[in-house]
Order: C-alpha cells, then sequence, then structure tokens
C-alpha cells in the first residue's frame, strides 16, 4: 500500500513540473486556466475516482515527515499572502486578541476558541513536504493542534460526513466581485493524525503570509486543500449549501474535490 501511496505523490507532483516553464506567478495562476496544461495534467491526475483514491490512501497511512536537517528555506506561502477583508485587517491590528474559531453544524457541542484555548489544547510538531499543483515543493516544520481534539470536543453527529473550512480572505468569483475562501475534507482526513490546525511555522507563530492566525494542514493532499486564514469550521452531511457546491472555491472553478497524493 506504502509504494502504491508514493507512486501516486510522485505522479502528482512530478506531472506538474512539466509546466514549470510557464510563467507562472503564485500556487494557482495558471492552474486556473481551465485550458492551461496545469489545468490539463490535474484533470488526468484527478481522473481517479474518490472512491479509488481512498483505496490507494489507507486510513492510517502517514505522509513522509522529515529531519530538521531537510529544512533549508522558509516556507514558500501559496494562495493569499495579505487578505484585505476588513474583518481579517481588524484581527491583524488587534493581534488577534479577539479572534475566536467557531466549530459548529452537526456537532453535540458548539464551540467558539481563543488562540490562546487552542494553544493550550494538545499539540503535534511535524516536519512535511507541501506540494504545490504549479510543481514546487517546499519542507517546513508546523505546529499546532490536531483538529481531531477539536472534533471530540465538539462531539461530532453520527450523520456528519464533511468538514468545511470557512476563512477570512476572499477570490474573485469570474464576475467583477469577490467570495470568501473556503475549503473542505471528508472527515477520514479530518481525523488524520497528522491533520492540525497550525498556529506555527518553523518554531515561530505562524506569519500572515502563511495563513495567520490559523491555518489546516492536510498532508496527505495537494496544498489547495490547505485553507489559510480560518474562522469557522462546520460539520455537515452535504457540500452544496456552500459556495457553488462542489467543495472548495477553487473545486468550485473546476479543480477535483478530492486532491490526495
Amino acid at each position: 500500500m506504502r509504494k502504491l501511496d508514493i507512486s501516486r505523490r510522485r505522479f502528482l507532483t512530478g506531472a506538474t513540473v512539466s509546466a514549470a516553464a510557464l510563467p507562472l506567478s503564485g500556487c494557482f495562476d495558471a492552474a486556473g486556466q481551465r485550458d492551461g496544461t496545469v489545468r490539463n495534467v490535474l484533470e488526468i491526475a484527478n481522473s481517479l475516482t474518490y472512491r479509488v483514491q481512498r483505496l490507494l490512501l489507507s486510513s492510517d497511512s502517514l505522509a513522509q515527515e522529515f529531519p530538521e536537517s531537510e529544512i533549508r528555506q522558509a516556507q514558500r506561502p501559496n494562495g493569499t499572502t495579505n487578505p484585505q477583508d476588513a474583518n481579517y485587517l481588524a484581527h491583524v491590528a488587534k493581534d488577534f486578541s479577539d479572534y475566536r474559531l467557531e466549530v459548529t453544524g452537526l456537532v453535540e457541542q458548539r464551540l467558539s476558541l481563543s488562540m490562546d484555548e487552542i494553544r493550550n489544547m494538545p499539540s503535534r510538531t511535524q516536519i512535511t513536504r507541501h506540494d504545490c499543483v504549479e510543481g514546487w515543493s517546499c519542507i517546513a516544520q508546523w505546529t499546532g493542534t490536531p483538529l481531531s481534539a477539536l472534533l471530540e470536543a465538539a462531539r461530532v453527529k453520527s450523520q456528519a460526513r464533511f468538514v468545511v473550512f470557512s476563512c477570512m480572505d476572499s477570490y474573485g468569483n469570474g464576475r467583477g466581485g469577490l467570495v470568501p475562501y473556503y475549503e473542505s475534507i471528508d472527515l477520514a482526513d479530518a481525523r488524520h493524525p497528522q491533520t492540525i490546525l497550525a498556529y506555527g511555522l518553523n518554531g515561530r507563530s505562524l506569519p500572515i503570509a502563511n495563513g495567520a492566525p490559523l491555518r489546516v494542514r492536510v498532508e496527505r493532499q495537494l496544498g489547495y486543500k490547505m485553507a489559510k486564514y480560518i474562522s469557522g469550521i462546520e460539520l455537515t452531511d452535504r457540500l452544496d449549501g456552500h459556495g457553488l457546491g462542489n467543495g472548495g472555491y477553487w473545486e468550485d472553478n473546476g479543480y477535483d474535490w478530492f486532491a490526495g497524493i
């Protein structure tokens, strides 16, 4: 099973390198072009069904972790690097002192947690590789609270199937307006031991460019699944009530929902 995992990771990350000569300025720029080279590679890579991909990625398999000696550069940001949304700027001005993470939806106990409360929960530190659809990768150390700890505290209801992340950054909707970024994963990934809500990067507080105050790390998926600037987590049994119903901002723009590697 591990051999299959490695082969899929190498295909997804290695195949996109062939498009690296394109003039890419951000993790998503060229991939967002529906007829572009990167987009075509993604469609081929993601042609496997969700069920088949889940068979390739067993529920207990771990993404590779590395020694500190492999951290050779700062973590390259992906996506938005400096949100200008009014609510986010208000939090930045107060150094996130009044920030609350809301956990809602199909739970027995709704949560509203400050950053101090989140930092006081059990933590996990892991050195992993971020793989971007653009073809680049970067190894960094991430520290945060396992998402499973929050789900346990919230007591997830049996009918829940997905975790939806609401974010404090916005993207263009293609019609001249802006829509809040959102993303989602299934409960198998949400409860995976390496899925954390990261507030630390390489031994320091998470920088704004990398998603402060909180971002999710889903180490067995591609970078666009790792939502930044998280403000809320909703447990749900369906995804059609969010955005255009495809499970994430980039999925609403043609990306595959499951990006396991």
